[in-house]
């Protein structure tokens, strides 16, 4: 009996190998089993689309502002009412990352010069320093030609609840860091109606916000992280082409 069992389980290991060994082999050469399983970390859900940011289950909306510009005019939100606008929170005198960020804005501005309906709002954090005279020579510097790219300045209570809580992009002030304030680098986007929104992740959740310490030409920074101007600039032109 013991003969014919092991004849058995020879025979049923010999018909696998047969039948499910070369198609085991043929996903494993053409990587189906990858796309399948999972979806790259440098383009997570980029056809769906875009997603709202929600408060307490309420699409989040940029709060009204008003702020002087380089070119000491008032600008609001409403200034950018129609357009898709991306915005950041930086100071002029910043020795580490807003020279980055800036240098990324600038990247999508002349990626994006054929669309009229994109802008960007530069909200200083250090308006006692950056005057409407300084932040247009800093404009100057970095070859801001954009009409709709507008640095901004005023009240500083106003800009730390628009960034704190208005957006929920932290800034202080904090004598101990290199400059004398500090913030996280994110950039927002904003559609045509005021609405902030982002990208869903491999994972389905939105990535809320997007890094912009990370330059086109890094890929990665010392921890790891992926640049994300590249996917911002697709989502961006995903609003202009479709007004999603």
């Amino acid at each position: 009996m013991k003969k014919y069992s092991y004849v058995g389980i020879s025979f049923i290991i010999l018909l696998f190998g047969i039948i499910f060994i070369p198609k085991i082999i043929n996903r494993v050469k053409d990587a189906s089993i990858v796309k399948n399983d999972r979806m790259s970390a440098n383009n997570p859900v980029a056809n769906e689309k875009l997603s709202y940011i929600k408060i307490n289950g309420e699409p989040r909306k940029v709060p009204e502002f008003a702020f002087l510009n380089q070119d000491s005019i008032l600008i609001t939100n409403h200034d950018y009412k129609g357009k898709v606008y991306v915005a950041e929170f930086f100071f002029t005198s910043c020795p580490t990352i807003c020279p980055k960020m800036n240098r990324n804005l600038v990247y999508l501005q002349n990626k994006l010069k054929k669309y009229e309906d994109f802008g960007v709002a530069s909200f200083t954090i250090n308006p006692k320093f950056d005057t409407p005279t300084r932040l247009k020579k800093y404009a100057e510097n970095y070859k801001v030609v954009d009409p709709d790219w507008h640095f901004l300045t005023g009240d500083r209570e106003d800009l730390y609840d628009l960034a704190n809580a208005g957006f929920n992009i932290y800034a202080a002030e904090n004598p101990d860091v290199p400059g004398g304030f500090e913030h996280n680098g994110y950039f927002a986007l904003i559609d045509q109606d005021g609405y902030i929104r982002s990208r869903y992740d491999a994972s389905g959740n939105p990535i809320i916000y997007y890094r912009g310490t990370i330059g086109i030409d890094e890929k990665k920074d010392d921890n790891g992280e992926e640049e994300q101007i590249t996917i911002l600039l697709q989502d961006i032109k995903k609003l202009l082409d479709t007004n999603e």
